[in-house]
């Protein structure tokens, strides 16, 4: 019984700070350079604005993946540094800066959590 009492316990605690980990995954894949990691973690639908081109709204997971594929290639983004987060409710912000060794790009990312996870609903880059 206290085994159980104790899974039951420790269970809670790991749940209650998924969404968290959820984030830092999403920081690592930014970090990392990789669209492709960060690509995994896009809703079904994203708005998404890159640099000097207009926004296009409700792009399908994979056109969005390519589309970021191609500016991190473009641009030589090697890394990410987060400057600041904010949630609100559901909703998650996170701004920052794209690393390419020369120069970097701003970025801002929205993430809401949607079956227990977050994933990522908008990308600006400017």
């Amino acid at each position: 019984m206290k085994k159980i009492f104790i899974l039951t316990i420790l269970a809670l605690f790991g749940m209650a700070f998924s969404p968290q980990n959820d984030i830092e995954a999403i920081k690592q894949a930014f970090k990392s350079g990789n669209a492709d990691e960060v690509a995994k973690y896009f809703d079904d639908y994203v708005d998404i604005k890159l640099l000097d081109k207009d926004e296009v709204k409700n792009i399908g997971r994979n056109q969005a993946s390519i589309a970021l594929k191609s500016f991190f290639s473009e641009n030589g983004v090697k890394g990410f540094l987060k400057i600041s987060d904010r949630e609100i409710g559901t909703t998650m912000y996170m701004t920052g800066k794209l690393l390419n060794g020369s120069k970097g790009y701003n970025i801002t990312v929205m993430m809401k959590q949607k079956g227990g996870k977050h994933v990522i609903i908008t990308i600006r880059i400017n």
